[in-house]
């Protein structure tokens, strides 16, 4: 038993779970790809353009060749025959320059392009032209790839055993030129391997090569493509589904229109039954290979849409079948049933009539109990206010007249004093009083008294219900002796009316500044939400009045 779950556990590790994982959103990235395709190219092609903005004329003749380069290699996989116009334009300028090693490159990059549009011929007479022992290390790359993507093109338009092997030599030459640091090489190592058969490890150096890649990086549509080719020469069809996918996106995405992986996948899906993603495809496909002039992809798309046409018309017309018998059903179905609406609708009639006469007069019912109980609590409310203000008045008027006759009171013993230290000619003790600040201090201490007694005798729980307004841990506690502190005198200002912070300011004698941090405090500290905190303290005793 024991042995039994150790080797089921070593066949769940050694097996590739990303087998079936994410297909099927790989799968939604690609259609989505699809659908914005003209956005790439679009994006593409703005890109060019500002490029494009730099004018030639300000260049030399070695900028000048420079730009055209690196326009080619924007056209390359998008426009071949843009890419053509630049290169020739090139071999203009290393004539006029008289520079080889800049005609050489420019000669090698044409060759590829020419090949790609179908032009054998012209490129093998540019490749028998160049005599590769002149050529500088970096330039035999070049060479060494030309070759090899001549041969790719031209065993695609007349397989022969003969042109694989030359694939396969002019590979090998070009690792012996390439820096075995780079991705080129390594991609070219991995090639070479599958050529040899050497599937298990070549998957292993993609998959690692796979980790590091970037989507938008050219290089990982050519990675994937590859793990493609790998699972499909092993007969794991979910896997070949996955990374052809990836790439054909990929692909899309940098608007390669020079593709393999969008062919290969319509393939995959023709074989497991899915023609219309497999038409859809193939069309793309062909669009591609149309629009940048590669030849040899349209050749070989021509073929496989030939087949996957036929098989999509087939399905067509049988739906097309099934779609009449369907139609011609409902019809009868419809011819019923309009039968039976009539006769249904004329017995239903009556009821429908009266229905809506009851409807129409339990809406106006409604209506006006909605009108009473909306006017009820109108009425309701500004009963309670105007007793409120009525008891708020009263108190206040009372307080007030108390507070004038003391206040004249207190200013008549001032002037007392000040009048008998004046005859005594105490002009000292008369600056030292007028000076001191005891005495209004004093006078705003009792006014802030009576204050908080007035109005905790108009609202005697109004600490309480404040402090329920905010968060537990943020409530406030009042000092021995203290009646309200300078928050809660905001906000008993604020309860009977005065919301103006200037006019609070005035009478606490603060900043507005300090009103203002004060209320945004008392907000931020607020249980119910921070909007309504005023609106709720405005409404503190109203309960109780009503009573």
């Amino acid at each position: 038993m024991k042995n039994s779950f150790l080797f089921l556990l070593i066949i769940l590790i050694g097996f590739p779970v990303y087998a079936s994982d994410g297909t099927d959103t790989i799968l939604d990235k690609l259609n989505d790809a699809l659908k914005n395709k003209q956005r790439y190219v679009q994006l593409k092609e703005e890109r060019i353009l500002n490029f494009k903005k730099i004018k030639s004329a300000d260049l030399t003749k070695e900028q000048e060749y420079n730009y055209n380069k690196t326009l080619y290699a924007e056209y390359q996989k998008f426009n071949s025959d843009s890419a053509i116009f630049y290169v020739k334009k090139n071999l203009k300028i290393a004539a006029e320059l008289q520079n080889k090693s800049l005609s050489d490159l420019a000669n090698l990059q044409l060759v590829t392009l020419y090949s790609s549009s179908g032009k054998y011929r012209e490129s093998e007479a540019i490749l028998k032209s160049i005599d590769k022992k002149t050529l500088s290390k970096a330039l035999l790359q070049t060479y060494y790839i030309a070759y090899r993507e001549f041969f790719e093109h031209y065993a695609a338009n007349s397989y022969d055993v003969k042109y694989v092997h030359q694939i396969r030599m002019y590979r090998d030459s070009l690792l012996t030129v390439l820096d075995p640091t780079t991705l080129d090489y390594q991609i070219n190592k991995i090639q070479q391997g599958m050529s040899k058969k050497r599937l298990g490890n070549a998957q292993k150096q993609l998959m690692a090569l796979l980790k590091n890649a970037k989507e938008d990086n050219p290089q990982y549509a050519m990675i994937t493509y590859l793990l493609g080719s790998i699972y499909e020469n092993t007969h794991q069809l979910e896997l070949r589904k996955k990374y052809y996918a990836l790439s054909a996106t990929a692909d899309i995405k940098n608007a390669n229109k020079d593709n393999a992986s969008l062919q290969e996948l319509a393939l995959v899906f023709y074989e497991v039954g899915d023609v219309d993603m497999a038409y859809k495809l193939t069309q793309s496909a062909i669009e591609d290979a149309l629009y940048c002039n590669v030849q040899f992809r349209t050749l070989l798309m021509s073929e496989v849409y030939s087949i996957i046409n036929t098989v999509y018309l087939e399905k067509e017309a049988k739906r097309k079948t099934e779609l009449q018998m369907y139609l011609l059903c409902i019809s009868l179905l419809s011819l019923f049933l309009i039968v039976a609406v009539i006769y249904v609708y004329k017995q239903m009639k009556k009821v429908s009539r009266i229905r809506g006469e009851l409807y129409e007069t339990s809406q106006k019912l409604a209506e006006l109990n909605k009108d009473i109980t909306k006017t009820n609590n109108q009425l309701q409310e500004s009963n309670s206010q105007l007793s409120e203000s009525n008891h708020v008045k009263e108190e206040y008027i009372a307080h007030f007249f108390n507070l004038c006759s003391a206040y004249i009171n207190k200013l008549e013993n001032y002037r007392i004093i000040l009048n008998k230290k004046a005859t005594a000619k105490q002009f000292d003790e008369i600056y030292k009083m007028l000076k001191s600040t005891t005495l209004v201090d004093n006078e705003l201490e009792e006014l802030y008294k009576n204050f908080d007694i007035i109005f905790l005798n108009l609202y005697p729980t109004f600490v309480k219900d404040f402090n329920e307004l905010l968060i537990k841990e943020e409530q406030i506690v009042l000092k021995q002796g203290e009646l309200l502190n300078t928050e809660l005198r905001i906000f008993a200002l604020i309860r009977l009316g005065i919301t103006d912070s200037v006019k609070i300011a005035a009478f606490l004698r603060y900043s507005l500044s300090t009103i203002y941090n004060y209320r945004t405090r008392a907000r931020n500290k607020a249980a119910v939400s921070r909007n309504d905190l005023e609106e709720m303290v405005m409404k503190i005793g109203l309960i109780s009045l009503k009573v």
